[in-house]
């Protein structure tokens, strides 16, 4: 069994963007800019948004906060985005969510111009994927990809099962597994809550990538021997012997699958830090485009 480290991979590629921005500085050249969007102060958005900024800052981006009362109203927030798209000083920004509920989130997201949508969630670059066009790819299911083809996991003809639908992560992924080329060219099943009997599928897979967010829902007896298997799921779990009173569990019982596994994505430091280092690589692309393009 090999662990798919998400977090030294991430490392890297942040390092090798840090070395193209240095670079880029070094010719005269205009720095990727990213901005972040956050309304209220939900305490998870503030860390996952606290560690983009972050992360901008040690390879050398420019990065913007964009911090918002939780009482905007939804006209506010269109007006603020309108704004992002006309300033030519940015390159790419995000809208993190989940956001207040008097918002319409699909509104907001479609008020994004897709050339600055670098969480890739906008119709036109959903769209773009799916016909297999450059184009900026989710961030989540875009790690995943990355880690598949960093540790040369065979994909090609395999069977992958995708158990979750959502948008941000299982559709995508499904899509991103059945295109030509590596990693890729994998048939695939998208199973979800309503399907039934799960484990005819997840003991027939070759690859199981799994965003359902229950914790410990995929079990040694529900997988083959030789299986790849990537947990998206993070969940807090009461735990009385954690100092935080917390701790952080995936989708998989991983003490259980990793013993028949031949690679297996650790929760956390699997495919959680991948996300960020991808965000950060959709936006130097966005900021070659726009380069082309002036």
């Amino acid at each position: 069994m090999q662990l798919l480290d998400g977090k030294k991979t991430s490392e890297d590629i942040k390092s090798e963007i840090a070395i193209e921005v240095a670079k880029m500085k070094a010719d005269g050249q205009k720095v990727p800019h990213l901005a972040a969007v956050i309304v209220g102060s939900n305490g998870a958005s503030l860390t996952y948004v606290g560690s983009k900024v972050k992360s901008c800052q040690q390879i050398g981006f420019e990065s913007t906060l964009v911090a918002l009362p939780e009482t905007i109203t939804e006209l506010e927030l269109l007006n603020k985005i309108k704004e992002l798209n006309e300033d030519n000083n940015l390159d790419g920004y995000i809208v993190q969510l989940p956001l207040p509920k008097h918002i319409d989130e699909q509104k907001i997201l479609m008020a994004i111009d897709p050339d600055k949508d670098v969480d890739g969630f906008h119709p036109a670059n959903f769209g773009k994927m799916a016909l297999e066009m450059e184009t900026f790819l989710p961030a989540t299911p875009y790690g995943i990809m990355e880690l598949l083809e960093r540790y040369e996991v065979e994909t090609s003809g395999k069977h992958t099962v995708v158990i979750g639908r959502s948008h941000i992560v299982g559709r995508p992924m499904s899509i991103l597994m059945s295109r030509k080329g590596y990693p890729g060219d994998s048939t695939v099943t998208l199973t979800h809550s309503r399907t039934k009997n799960i484990e005819e599928f997840t003991k027939n897979a070759d690859i199981i990538i799994t965003a359902l967010g229950v914790p410990n829902y995929l079990k040694a007896d529900m997988v083959k021997d030789g299986v790849v298997v990537i947990d998206v799921g993070i969940t807090r779990v009461d735990d009385a012997t954690s100092p935080k009173g917390y701790k952080i569990t995936g989708d998989v019982d991983f003490d259980g699958v990793s013993k028949k596994a031949s690679f297996i994505t650790p929760v956390p430091g699997g495919v959680g830090p991948m996300t960020i280092a991808m965000l950060l690589k959709n936006t130097l692309l966005a900021r070659k485009i726009r380069s082309n393009k002036n």
